[in-house]
């Protein structure tokens, strides 16, 4: 390796260090759960996205283990070519039929679908109208689209209609895309109001729904469910690496978008489809989530239960509306000594810090599920409370 590059990559490491930006990155020993181990210790696991429990339910294992038998591991090919098997057309109309809408395609994670969606309808001399706050997926295929992107301040609908406004005149596609539940503050997305101002000035709608899948509308049904927008909403986007427990990318709309985009996306034609234990994993979830509700409404409880305990100690949550619980500690360096030393009281809860969310708003960002106990969210509140008063935080 070429000594300038070394030193370009050896100065960027150490400053980020310096700057309390570099990640300390642990290893898991044990499957995802309530608790893991990590260094031959349990730990409670409060850094999860693993929101419903299923990443080691015995229902998804054993599915697996069947459809191992049956069809092997790998597809061995891309879609377009060998690679689609009759397993991947099952959960694509499985998917379809759970959220309401009259088609599903899969991809390889949620990062692939927003690749597979956004540079596939925009390109060069189109429009998209994108929250400030969205995915790094969202923003970097923005970037390979080639579209002239404009950003409007976060769930302000005033900004977005001026931009839309500003904008009206201009040729081209226009895309608007929003997160429905933003990952880092936990809140959701004002999408009535977003459909209504898009259907006013002619633009498609597309929502990344990766944190509300699972979580929102009936049995996890998804935002789009959850604000009873069925029709209303062009693109639904999501994945399957957080509630459903396993990975996977998924897109939802009409038959006619399906099509097109299992015939033009590059993540369809380029890439291996998905493996046969991540679709029969993600097959046993959704039977589990069409079968009732019970580990959504666990899931709520638990969030409801811990946000309002760290409320009362006297931490800041933030303003989310879900399950995930930002404690907003402000700087880097107070954050990551923040993890650290609840690392050293038993909890896993990582620090998010720079780029991840914006300078001076560094973070806890305490993930429950519904796999955690009474008890477990207890102890978590406890070693919140400990560290928080001996770092001077809480009272």
């Amino acid at each position: 390796m070429a000594d300038s590059l070394t030193n370009f990559m050896s100065e960027e490491l150490d400053r980020m260090k310096r700057e309390g930006l570099y990640g300390n990155i642990r290893t898991l020993e044990s499957p995802q759960g309530a608790t893991v181990k990590i260094n031959g210790k349990e730990y409670l696991n409060l850094c999860s996205n693993n929101y419903l429990g299923f990443a080691n339910d015995g229902r998804l294992r054993e599915k697996v283990k069947t459809m191992i038998d049956k069809y092997g591991v790998g597809p061995g090919a891309v879609r377009t070519i060998a690679g689609t098997m009759d397993i991947h057309l099952e959960l694509e109309r499985k998917l379809a039929a759970f959220k309401g809408i009259e088609a599903a395609i899969i991809f390889q994670s949620g990062f692939c679908a927003n690749l597979a969606v956004i540079p596939t309808l925009t390109g060069e001399g189109d429009l998209i109208f994108s929250d400030a706050l969205n995915h790094a997926s969202i923003i970097d295929a923005c970037r390979l689209s080639r579209a002239k992107v404009i950003r409007y301040e976060h769930s302000d609908m005033k900004d977005l209609r001026a931009k839309l406004a500003e904008y009206s005149g201009n040729d081209g596609k226009k895309l608007l895309i929003t997160d429905g539940v933003f990952s880092m503050d936990g809140d959701i997305a004002r999408l009535p109001e977003i459909v209504e101002i898009a259907k006013e000035f002619g633009v498609i709608t597309a929502v990344d729904d990766a944190h509300g899948e699972g979580v929102l509308g009936k049995g996890g049904r998804g935002i789009v469910d959850h604000f009873h927008l069925h029709g209303k909403v062009d693109v639904e986007i999501g994945t399957m690496s957080k509630a459903f427990g396993v990975m996977g990318g998924m897109v939802a709309g009409s038959a006619v978008l399906v099509d097109f985009l299992r015939q033009k996306a590059r993540t369809n034609l380029f890439s291996s489809a998905l493996t046969v234990p991540d679709v029969a994993a993600n097959l046993a979830a959704l039977e589990i989530m069409e079968a009732g509700d019970e580990e959504v409404k666990k899931l709520w409880e638990n969030g409801d239960y811990l946000k309002t305990a760290l409320k009362a100690a006297g931490f800041y949550v933030g303003k989310s509306q879900t399950p995930i619980t930002p404690v907003i500690v402000y700087e880097a360096q107070a954050a990551k000594a923040f993890s650290a030393a609840l690392f050293e009281n038993g909890v896993f809860a990582t620090a998010i810090v720079f780029p991840t969310v914006p300078k001076g708003t560094a973070r806890i960002r305490a993930m429950v599920s519904a796999a955690h106990t009474k008890t477990d969210l207890e102890r978590g509140v406890a070693a919140f409370v400990k560290v928080g008063k001996e770092m001077g935080i809480v009272k």
